[in-house]
Protein backbone atom coordinates (compact mmCIF):
# COMPACT_ATOMS: atom_id res chain seq x y z
CA UNK A 1 0.00 0.00 0.00
CA UNK A 2 1.13 3.56 -0.35
CA UNK A 3 0.17 6.34 1.31
CA UNK A 4 0.90 10.17 -0.35
CA UNK A 5 0.13 13.19 2.23
CA UNK A 6 -0.21 16.04 -0.16
CA UNK A 7 0.53 19.64 1.08
CA UNK A 8 3.75 22.20 1.56
CA UNK A 9 4.64 21.43 4.73
CA UNK A 10 2.35 22.95 7.02
CA UNK A 11 1.52 22.24 10.46
CA UNK A 12 -1.68 20.40 9.29
CA UNK A 13 0.19 18.59 6.85
CA UNK A 14 2.54 17.55 9.55
CA UNK A 15 0.32 15.88 11.43
CA UNK A 16 -1.34 14.32 8.56
CA UNK A 17 1.61 12.31 8.28
CA UNK A 18 2.64 11.06 11.65
CA UNK A 19 -1.60 10.23 12.16
CA UNK A 20 -0.63 7.92 9.01
CA UNK A 21 2.34 6.47 10.00
CA UNK A 22 0.38 6.19 13.34
CA UNK A 23 -2.37 4.17 11.87
CA UNK A 24 0.04 1.64 9.69
CA UNK A 25 1.96 1.03 12.92
CA UNK A 26 -1.70 0.47 14.75
CA UNK A 27 -3.01 -1.99 11.76
CA UNK A 28 0.40 -3.53 11.49
CA UNK A 29 -0.04 -3.75 7.83
CA UNK A 30 3.12 -2.77 5.15
CA UNK A 31 2.31 0.32 4.02
CA UNK A 32 4.89 3.11 2.25
CA UNK A 33 4.12 6.68 3.57
CA UNK A 34 5.34 9.55 1.24
CA UNK A 35 5.10 13.63 1.83
CA UNK A 36 4.18 14.99 -1.46
CA UNK A 37 5.59 18.80 -1.62
CA UNK A 38 5.77 19.18 -5.21
CA UNK A 39 3.18 21.77 -6.21
CA UNK A 40 2.55 19.74 -9.61
CA UNK A 41 2.30 16.62 -8.17
CA UNK A 42 -0.68 17.94 -6.04
CA UNK A 43 -2.50 19.60 -8.66
CA UNK A 44 -2.29 16.61 -11.10
CA UNK A 45 -4.29 14.49 -8.04
CA UNK A 46 -6.62 17.58 -8.50
CA UNK A 47 -6.44 18.53 -5.14
CA UNK A 48 -6.74 22.13 -4.21
CA UNK A 49 -7.16 22.06 -0.70
CA UNK A 50 -4.20 20.81 1.40
CA UNK A 51 -3.89 18.53 3.86
CA UNK A 52 -4.41 15.31 1.38
CA UNK A 53 -4.30 11.94 1.48
CA UNK A 54 -4.50 9.79 -0.94
CA UNK A 55 -4.07 5.89 -0.70
CA UNK A 56 -2.73 3.84 -3.77
CA UNK A 57 -3.15 6.62 -6.00
CA UNK A 58 -6.79 7.40 -4.81
CA UNK A 59 -7.59 10.72 -3.63
CA UNK A 60 -9.39 10.15 0.03
CA UNK A 61 -9.54 13.45 1.69
CA UNK A 62 -8.80 17.15 1.37
CA UNK A 63 -8.13 19.72 3.26
CA UNK A 64 -8.81 18.29 6.76
CA UNK A 65 -6.76 16.65 9.50
CA UNK A 66 -7.58 13.36 9.78
CA UNK A 67 -7.12 11.61 12.96
CA UNK A 68 -5.42 8.03 12.84
CA UNK A 69 -8.45 6.12 13.59
CA UNK A 70 -10.36 7.96 10.41
CA UNK A 71 -7.04 7.03 8.35
CA UNK A 72 -7.58 3.78 9.31
CA UNK A 73 -11.38 3.68 8.52
CA UNK A 74 -9.75 4.33 4.91
CA UNK A 75 -7.54 1.50 4.54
Amino acid sequence: MKIEILGTGCAKCKALEENAKKAVAEEGIFAQVEKVEDLVVIMNYGVMNTPGLVIDGEVKSTGKLLSHEEIKALF
